[in-house]
């Protein structure tokens, strides 16, 4: 199946279409998109909120990465919010940085942009 079939077929009006993930540690492969829409000035709790009632997820670190080389465009250069708190200090979650393409954390209550995607396994 080519490119423009399987897009045809898969993509949702108003999405971008971010790569394939592939599956780590016996997990499925997955085909990554954007949804359409972005958050504003919201903290992690409230971007993972917005993420759900756009009918996604706030992406991992992984994914991120993957939408820094592949769809940097659909993003502002500015900091968004990852789907991840941090490990080791319960107050802060992971971001990605769209402008210089760095991963770090902030605290969850600071007020970030946020998209949602969706996964397609395969």
């Amino acid at each position: 199946m080519s490119k423009a079939q399987f897009l045809k077929e898969n993509q949702k009006t108003g999405e971008v279409y971010a790569g394939l993930i592939l599956g780590q540690d016996g997990e499925k492969d997955y085909h990554l998109f954007i949804l359409p829409g972005e958050a504003e000035r919201v903290t992690f709790a409230q971007a993972q909120d917005w993420a759900k009632k756009a009918g996604g997820d706030l992406p991992n670190r992984r994914e991120q990465r993957v939408l820094f080389a592949n769809a940097k465009a659909a993003f502002q250069p500015a900091l968004y919010w990852s789907g991840e708190k941090h490990a080791s200090v319960s107050d802060y979650a992971w971001v990605q940085d769209f402008d210089s393409g760095g991963q770090g954390s902030g605290n969850a209550y600071t007020q970030l942009r946020a998209r949602a995607v969706r996964r397609l396994f395969i």
